[in-house]
């Protein structure tokens, strides 16, 4: 079976994704990008300046047209892309990335003119249009497309700023991967036999370590391995800050969050609700570390002990193949199809698993395109909660996977739904283990794992979405941000969930500084905390209905992004309009906590 493997055999295969007839490699992404820019100046020939003029089969051909040229730059950069994951100290993986970069822009400039006079067209011709026979699976991006109407610029402008975007934000952003990427930390003062530095996700996964002196030894070492670039990556944060305000300002948003807000589907006051409301329920971390704090025997936790873990068995570890059956078996028992599907990730080689020097840190799910399949990235270091990140990366893949026959245009969803699945996956699989563990201190630990995981993704991402509005703010109205600045707004931030339950140390006020998406995807972040709820509330749902359940799960997950999230939630049976809905899932979230009190009392570490 393909579980037998170790997970140090686990890597990709990404020659599929240049196709067949094509040369291996950077030749065959070449050959993909010649052909994309062929067409892209063939496309501009036959339709620029005659959108208008378009009836309705006319429209289901330029978009039949426009998808094909997707796939085309979408092989060609999700292979250049993932290739430099896997290491970014190789020259050619950076040299490829920047050539994907560069000639995508250029077939992107030259494609600009479409959707601006797609927007230039009245509602009701539009709405005409958009009635007619092959336009199912590109509706609701159409209609997407127009609610930037009042947010875009002139032609030239676009184009300008289309093909600046390689070497503007598109390169600061390649940087700082490059630069996160090498961080090495020396861990000899926590083992004089580690000699050679390891990379950072590997030190970090060491602050789950149960004794108190390794933490904060490893904390320490990680906090000087972030201080030699600090000041390098402090300068890049600045400068994207500065953009952002700049494009912000020439395309009239009105504030540093509503381009991502749009772009997500949702509106400036269902976004302030949500972090409203988490804030709000910022007792739940508070109430966690004090409790944690008990059963460690500590008067008052410090940052670096909040991983820490609480149990002997919180320190189990999983061989490759015990993990991807331990998910398999959760998937199929929800939906056989699941299961079917994350087995080709392992079976094809859709995975690349082990950490290794260069290679990007974290985990994540590339989507490709619908006429492929998606890839998963990891850093396996054989914890728990790697197995946990197995599912939730597995739950992303079988969502792309099952709306890959919406096409290019809505495969994907919004952000704040793009987590779902995810977290939904994930929680499959912990219910599988908590059911299956007898042990009170066992049953603690895992319980302890289920409530610091929806702290981390819904109060510490909401603080983190609390610490980039922050940042543009003062960077508006301030100026360029000394280092100093950015620590006293992270620890400002950091400290409004923490409260005084935990004390924030001088060093963690530059751990800011790793976090890729405040670069990459400025205001992702709150997506974390609104998918979180979301599946919680999904996972009611499933809890209720059983397994009657599944197929309207699935059907959701078929949908891609064809609708506006709140019909798209409907499908599952929920209300996004109802103001009780963030409060339902926070109520379950405070659930968790009490459910963890009464296992520490259980397992003899409180007094009841």
């Amino acid at each position: 079976m393909s579980t037998a493997v170790e997970h140090t055999d686990v890597a990709w295969d990404l020659e599929p994704l240049i196709g067949d007839g094509l040369p291996p490699g950077a030749d065959g992404v070449k050959a993909l990008l010649d052909d994309a820019a062929a067409r892209a100046e063939a496309f501009a020939a036959t339709y620029q300046g005659k959108v208008a003029a378009l009836d309705g089969r006319g429209l289901a051909t330029a978009m039949a047209e426009l998808a094909e040229l997707a796939d085309l730059i979408g092989r060609a950069g999700s292979y250049a892309s993932l290739k430099f994951a896997v290491d970014t100290t190789k020259p050619e993986h950076g040299a490829l990335l920047a050539l994907v970069e560069e000639r995508g822009t250029a077939v992107q400039t030259q494609l600009i003119f479409f959707e601006l006079e797609w927007t230039a067209l009245d509602d009701a011709r539009a709405d005409e249009l958009l009635r007619a026979d092959g336009l199912e699976k590109v509706q609701h991006y159409l209609r997407t497309v127009r609610r930037e109407k009042p947010h875009m610029l002139s032609e030239p402008e676009e184009r300008i700023l289309a093909e600046k975007s390689s070497s503007s934000r598109g390169a600061w952003d390649r940087l700082f991967d490059e630069l996160t990427s090498v961080i090495e930390v020396d861990l000899s003062a926590v083992d004089p036999e580690q000699t050679d530095p390891v990379a950072l996700d590997v030190a970090l996964a060491q602050l789950t370590n149960p004794d108190r002196d390794v933490r904060q030894k490893v904390a320490t070492a990680v906090s000087a391995a972030l201080e030699p670039g600090l000041r390098t990556r402090a300068f890049i944060f600045n400068t994207l800050l500065q953009d952002k305000a700049v494009e912000d300002r020439l395309r009239s948003f009105p504030n540093w969050l509503a381009a991502r807000n749009l772009a997500n589907e949702a509106s400036d006051e269902s976004v302030q609700a949500l972090v409203d409301a988490v804030q709000e329920a910022y007792d739940v971390p508070r109430r966690w570390y004090e409790l944690k704090a008990k059963i460690l025997g500590i008067d008052r936790l410090a940052d670096y002990d909040r991983m820490a873990s609480i149990t002997a068995s919180d320190e189990q570890e999983f061989s490759w193949a015990a993990a991807t059956d331990l998910v398999f078996t959760s998937f199929d028992e929800f939906a056989p199809e699941m299961g079917d599907v994350a087995r080709r990730f392992v079976d094809e080689q859709w995975i690349d698993a082990p950490p290794r020097p260069g290679k990007r840190g974290g985990a994540f799910c590339a989507y490709t395109v619908p006429t492929h399949h998606p890839y998963v990235l990891l850093n396996w270091t054989s914890r728990r909660r790697d197995v946990l990140t197995l599912a939730h990366e597995l739950g992303h893949g079988i969502h792309a996977y099952l709306a890959r026959d919406r096409g290019p245009f809505e495969q994907t969803t919004p952000l704040t739904l793009a987590e779902t699945a995810s977290v939904f996956g994930e929680t499959l699989v912990f219910d599988r283990l908590l059911t299956a563990t007898t042990d009170p201190q066992a049953r603690l630990g895992l319980l302890a794992e289920q409530i610091e995981g929806s702290i981390a993704t819904i109060f510490r991402q909401t603080a983190m979405n609390r610490f980039e509005h922050a940042v543009h703010t003062a960077r508006r109205e301030e100026g360029e941000l000394s280092i100093d600045r950015f620590g006293e707004l992270w620890h400002a931030s950091q400290e409004a969930m923490l409260g005084d339950a935990v004390e924030i140390t001088d060093g963690y006020r530059s751990w800011w500084s790793y976090v890729p998406h405040f670069i990459g995807t400025p205001g992702y972040v709150y997506a974390y905390a609104y998918g979180q709820l979301m599946a919680l509330s999904v996972y009611g749902q499933y809890r209720a209905q059983g397994p009657t359940f599944a197929p309207k799960y699935l059907e959701l997950l078929a949908a891609g992004g064809s609708l506006p999230p709140e019909e798209l939630v409907a499908i599952a049976g929920l209300d996004l309009t109802d103001p009780g809905f963030w409060r339902s899932g926070l109520a379950l979230v405070r659930d968790q906590l009490e459910q963890a009190e009464r296992a520490a009392i259980d397992a003899g570490k409180i007094s009841g």
